[in-house]
């Protein structure tokens, strides 16, 4: 390739941007609410329903009329973590099947939220540990009421990673985590922006090992997409043992269903369907979706 191709080349690629917002399909707002203001110290900061042009750009017209409830961390930041009630999106559990299947929070302290986690709403599948590779990082995993993985984060000065802060005792999401069959697949929609990513290594991750009746120490391949703001997506490739997600043709998936993401434009992207204007508090643009290699909805807000 030229260099004068390869400059047209990068200048046509958008960067996809920061995490905006993670979307899960539920069965129940009233747990929900309950867990995550008094355990996570999360505001609501909206009380909504799904608008038809919202239900089409998602691909889920079986979605116009949900009920919404929108959190916001207790820092104000606008990344938000948005509740849809669906009553048939009972019996998910995340790590099992492919597509988004946990959110990742930065924290200040991992030790006191273990705590407060305790005989909670919450099921603590993995302890507060430092990472192998950076000592000074602590990070936790947590099954939320609704079957949703959660990993908390504590990241300590002196890291030497680009990563966002913790501003509220739980922060905003900082990692979204996919998955499926093949990981390299996986990275496919990504190729259309132009994000550095880390190629896929195989290390032993607990969570994955575990949720299939694994030896711990079994390897996983693994690897991140890089965005701005200091958060990433991560994406992993599961065990022959997962499956596709059941869902209604209609519907969101259930569980954690799509991920919103800021991007400089929505131009050449193979969207579902037409952009709608952005529904989520505090943030102007147009929304439009892709489906990833694991049926995940990955939202583009330009």
């Amino acid at each position: 390739m030229s260099s004068h191709h390869a400059h047209a080349d990068t200048h046509v690629r958008p960067l996809l941007g920061a995490i905006r917002a993670v979307t899960y399909s539920v069965p129940d707002l009233g747990v929900i609410e309950h867990a995550y203001r008094s355990l996570l110290d999360y505001q609501v900061v909206a009380r909504t329903r799904v608008g038809a042009a919202d239900a089409r750009a998602w691909a889920a017209p079986a979605a116009e009329g949900l009920r919404v409830l929108t959190f916001a961390p207790a820092s104000g930041e606008s990344v938000f973590l948005r509740f849809i009630e669906d009553t048939r999106a009972g019996d998910w559990r995340a790590l099992t099947t492919f597509g988004w299947n946990a959110t990742e929070f930065v924290a200040q302290d991992v030790e006191a939220l273990a705590r407060r986690l305790e005989r909670s709403e919450f099921e603590i599948i993995g302890p507060p540990k430092p990472l192998n590779r950076f000592p000074m990082i602590r990070a936790m995993q947590a099954i939320g009421p609704a079957g949703e993985c959660c990993y908390f984060t504590q990241i300590d000065a002196g890291s030497g990673l680009d990563l966002a802060a913790a501003r509220s005792f739980v922060g905003r999401v900082f990692i979204a985590v996919g998955a499926g069959p093949d990981v390299d697949a996986l990275f496919a929609p990504y190729a259309r922006f132009r994000n550095r990513t880390d190629p896929p290594v195989a290390t032993p991750v607990g969570v994955i090992s575990h949720a299939h009746s694994l030896p711990s120490d079994t390897p996983h391949r693994h690897g991140l997409v890089r965005l701005t703001e200091g958060t990433l997506i991560e994406l992993d490739q599961y065990p022959s043992s997962a499956r596709r997600r059941d869902r209604s043709p209609d519907a969101l998936p259930p569980g954690m269903a799509m991920v919103t993401f800021a991007a400089e434009s929505l131009e050449g992207l193979p969207v579902l369907a037409p952009a709608a204007d952005c529904s989520l508090p505090a943030l102007r643009g147009s929304c439009a979706c892709l489906r990833g290699a694991g049926e995940e909805l990955i939202e583009i807000l330009a």
